[in-house]
């Protein structure tokens, strides 16, 4: 059953004792003197919220502009630990602990996406910060989608990754496997770094077997939210590893969605969609979030840096 759920569960959380071998293991050859992943800079503000019932904890690192950062699954702001130093280098990094997860106790709301995704706002706003940047992965990328979706107005760029638009996107075998997450999985659980995660931050470490009852719940709901893709009026980028969990022709359909995929870009890139489509080779869902090719991906997109060149004024 260990085995079964961490390769089901969205966005599986791994804390940084097995982070670090990973980011070691799949970052490009290093000079000698690298000791691996930067260490996870200080917030320079943290604390709660209340946000529509739910008490949330944030944390605000780096400076420049700002940038709402939302992690997977049984997973918490720590996530991000190896790849966070890389962000707030630029960026303000609000990172936000989702519902029932980190440090945010789950409570008595119902659990769902749109519902977080309104509560995104009122944090923002309580936080003083009116448009951002927002860069979700997994089941945070769900919440951001909706965020996105319910206030469009208020986000410059949005980055989901790994996330789909409807349940049909993940593979037939997964969604079979997570109808099977449920508290019964919770003894089985207490060596896996997903368990000491929450035992070490959650508010009421009690409540683990309920997380896992919700989000099983949660996960057996057929949900299609095709309808609100339009919505996503701002910049977008999908990010997906080439072995996610979810189906290549979901990932594609989802781009054709948002305007891309549908033509040549033309000579002159004039046909060209102004959203983006990115493949990260070698990964999974389960390691995409700590991938160094991930920031620079996302940075690329969020900063506006993409160039273009001519290879006739090239080879003049």
């Amino acid at each position: 059953m260990t085995k079964l759920l961490q390769s089901l569960l969205i966005g599986a959380a791994l804390a940084t004792l097995v982070v670090a071998p990973v980011v070691a293991e799949a970052a490009p050859a290093q000079p000698a003197v690298a000791t691996g992943p930067k260490a996870m800079p200080k917030p320079v503000n943290s604390g709660h919220v209340e946000a529509n019932g739910v008490t949330y904890y944030y944390e605000v690192r780096g400076s420049g502009p700002p940038m709402l950062l939302l992690h997977g699954g049984l997973g918490s702001i720590d996530m991000f630990a190896p790849v966070m130093a890389d962000l707030a280098a630029s960026h303000t990094v609000i990172s936000v602990d989702l519902q029932g997860h980190g440090r945010t106790a789950l409570g008595d709301r119902p659990f769902t996406l749109e519902g977080q995704g309104a509560d995104m706002a009122t944090i923002l706003t309580k936080l003083g910060y009116d448009k951002v940047d927002v860069v979700g992965y997994s089941l945070g990328g769900g919440v951001a989608f909706q965020f996105a979706a319910q206030n469009p107005s208020r986000v410059n760029r949005l980055v989901l990754v790994s996330a789909g638009y409807a349940q049909d996107g993940f593979y037939a075998d997964m969604i079979k496997q997570q109808a099977q997450v449920s508290a019964q999985a919770a003894p089985f659980m207490k060596d896996t770094p997903m368990y000491v995660s929450y035992m070490a931050l959650a508010p009421r470490p009690q409540d683990f077997p309920k997380l896992l009852d919700t989000l099983g719940a949660y996960m057996q709901k057929p949900y299609d939210f095709s309808a609100d893709v339009p919505k996503l009026t701002m910049p977008t980028m999908l990010v997906f590893g080439d072995s996610d969990m979810y189906r290549p022709e979901h990932e594609i359909k989802f781009f054709q969605m948002l305007g891309g995929g549908l033509r040549d870009a033309g000579w002159q890139r004039e046909h060209m969609s102004k959203n983006r489509l990115a493949i990260l080779p070698g990964r999974t869902h389960y390691d995409i979030f700590l991938s160094p090719e991930l920031v620079s991906t996302v940075l690329t997109f969020i900063d506006d840096r993409e160039t273009s060149r001519d290879w006739q004024a090239v080879n003049k």
